[in-house]
């Protein structure tokens, strides 16, 4: 486990690029009037401490008139002041809290809206979120020699509790220390000189708040260390339990054909489990912890009596100035005790931080690195060109050596290869998003389309499925035309229904549905990636026969199974390779 001096770093780092952002004012105005409205409170406390004072000495000296002002109005008091009423206090200390509260969560949503773009952005630059999907993200591995798992619960939960733990936190540690200096010198002077032993010892009562303070925090970081990385591993198993669950309502259809409901509850069960598991050993710690506080906290309520009682029947002390110095000792504990009772909050902070601080420390090293691999550039407008390329996998092995290769335009060409040789791979070379490997890919200007072998349909309407990754398209006849020569013309009257339409479609009608995309978006360069696997010969060879009429101006390039797939382009490569050699694409025979 990290210090918590590295803890306190990734947390600044992770908090001061939003007070430097474009919302810089409206955040230090927000968290100004926060402080603001937090001292006020402080000082209300420090009122209180004197009411009580007068309050009390009113009770001991029976004075109807003053208990009455000190409840409802106002009273005089020796120097020329006055104390107001419990009433107008309360009030006002009510108003105060609730706006303070209310302004916290308006800069927490505020500086939580920041974070998520900023770390989406981050994010999706650069590919750095494929890169980590490849590598695991072991590049920015914890403390606890984990990669960047689950990025969907850190940008979600995680910089919520963020947000909100690092604002209750830090505004409490505030709170606490302007206390502590409010009533350090009421504390020193009400507590006054005691002799032990023949030792006078001025302020007495500070020490003994000091003393007392300072063993339970240490006894409580001794006690509540584990939490930091057992809240961490709960964050992950958690995590790692709701991924599993997403995973098994997105793909039903495959779980029911292949009647895997016992393994995928298996599977589910076991990662509850560890949810379970870690959960009672936060339990066991939580339960010596609380034990400490809790036993802390109830003797710290008696313990300025017990400290302050000689004074009081040694007759140098009124009921009113015992209760204001046994406030006093309280207020000065319970500030230097802060730590004490804010360690459970600060376990799970810790976890947080350096969740999302290792995250951001993988996404930084996935986009320094997007230069590596294959590298994009303009080339001439009548062809793609391939340049020395070499490629590789995330282990090092390399799948095609130094290969220098052209698909000119208009030229239809159709990719074969035993699977597993590297025809994919060479296809996300050719769309700029490997990073293992070297040498130039020339691509003409243009639009392109890539149509892997399983269609990704984004979440909304169908008619933005159709049109990804550009814009729906307001145009209904076009979309509508795309569908029913695709075959999917009974989709036509639900353009604008929005469904998760991948479980609504099959393998097949995806593919289809795909298709109709390039259709739509009309791109100069089509790839397919065993794009129509899923469909039977006939309709595999109509789509094929389709796009040629409807793109004519249109260039594809596809890697099929089928010899039929391959009779309907101009030109025919295969992907040789033999085991543990790089291989190499040769004019198919």
């Amino acid at each position: 486990m990290r210090g918590f001096g590295s803890i306190l770093r990734d947390a600044w780092r992770l908090t001061w690029p939003y007070f430097r952002s474009s919302e810089r004012w409206s955040a230090f105005g927000l968290l100004g009037s926060i402080i603001a409205l937090n001292l006020s409170l402080n000082g209300f406390n420090l009122v209180l401490n004197f009411w009580n004072r007068d309050f009390y000495n009113a009770l001991q000296e029976k004075d109807w008139r003053a208990f009455l002002e000190l409840l409802f109005t106002w009273r005089r008091v020796s120097g020329g002041g006055f104390m107001p009423g419990f009433v107008s206090i309360v009030v006002v200390y009510i108003l105060i809290a609730v706006y303070s509260r209310y302004l916290r969560q308006w800069l927490q949503i505020r500086w939580r809206r920041w974070l998520t773009s900023h770390f989406l952005t981050e994010w999706l630059a650069d590919r750095a979120y494929y890169r980590i999907s490849l590598t695991g993200g072991v590049s920015g591995a914890d403390s606890h020699g984990v990669g960047t798992d689950n990025p969907d619960q850190r940008i979600s939960d995680d910089i919520s509790s963020f947000a909100a733990d690092t604002l209750v936190l830090s505004l409490d540690l505030l709170s606490n220390v302007v206390t502590l200096f409010s009533f350090l010198g009421i504390l020193w002077t009400l507590s006054g000189p005691i002799t032990l032993l023949g030792i006078t010892i001025p302020g007495y009562m500070l020490w003994a708040a000091l003393g007392y303070s300072l063993v339970g925090t240490v006894l409580t970081h001794l006690i509540g260390r584990p939490l930091i990385r057992l809240n961490f591993l709960q964050q992950r198993y958690e995590a790692n339990f709701r991924f599993a669950l997403v995973r098994l309502r997105e793909n039903v259809e495959g779980i029911a054909l292949y009647g895997g409901e016992d393994e995928e509850r298996a599977g589910a069960v076991g990662r509850f489990g560890d949810v379970v598991q870690n959960w009672w050993q936060i339990m066991r710690r939580t339960k010596l912890l609380n034990s400490l506080v809790f036993g802390y906290t109830q003797v710290a309520n008696i313990f300025p009596l017990a400290v302050a009682s000689p004074r009081f029947f040694a007759g140098n002390l009124t009921l009113g100035g015992l209760t204001q110095l046994a406030d006093a000792f309280g207020q000065v504990q319970g500030a230097m005790s802060w730590f004490v009772g804010a360690y459970a909050s600060l376990a799970t902070w810790s976890a947080t931080v350096e969740r999302l601080a290792t995250f951001d420390r993988t996404v930084a090293a996935a986009r320094a690195a997007s230069g590596e691999g294959v590298h994009l550039t303009p080339g001439k407008a009548d062809a793609i060109a391939l340049r020395d390329v070499t490629l590789a996998i995330p282990g090092g092995r390399e799948l095609m050596s130094h290969q220098d290769l052209s698909f000119p335009a208009g030229q239809s060409v159709a990719i074969t290869g035993r699977s597993g040789s590297g025809k994919s791979t060479l296809f996300r070379a050719i769309a700029g998003i490997w990073p293992f490997g070297s040498g130039v890919v020339e691509r003409p200007g243009g639009t392109v389309l890539f149509l892997p072998q399983r269609p990704y349909i984004p979440l909304g309407s169908l008619r933005r499925a159709v049109c990804y990754p550009a814009a729906p398209m307001a145009d209904d006849q076009a979309v509508c035309a795309a569908l029913e020569a695709v075959g999917l013309g009974r989709l036509a009257e639900r353009l604008d229904e929005e469904d998760n339409w991948t479980l609504r479609l099959s393998g097949g009608e995806q593919q289809r549905l795909a298709i109709a995309r390039a259709l739509v978006l009309r791109p100069d360069w089509l790839f397919l990636d065993e794009a129509t696997a899923n469909l039977d010969p006939e309709a595999e060879a109509e789509l094929y026969r389709l796009l040629k009429a409807w793109l004519p101006a249109t260039t594809l390039v596809s890697i099929a199974h089928r010899p039929s797939v391959g009779q309907l382009h101009d030109r025919r490569l295969t992907f040789a390779r033999e085991p543990d050699t790089p291989g190499m694409l040769v004019a198919a025979e």
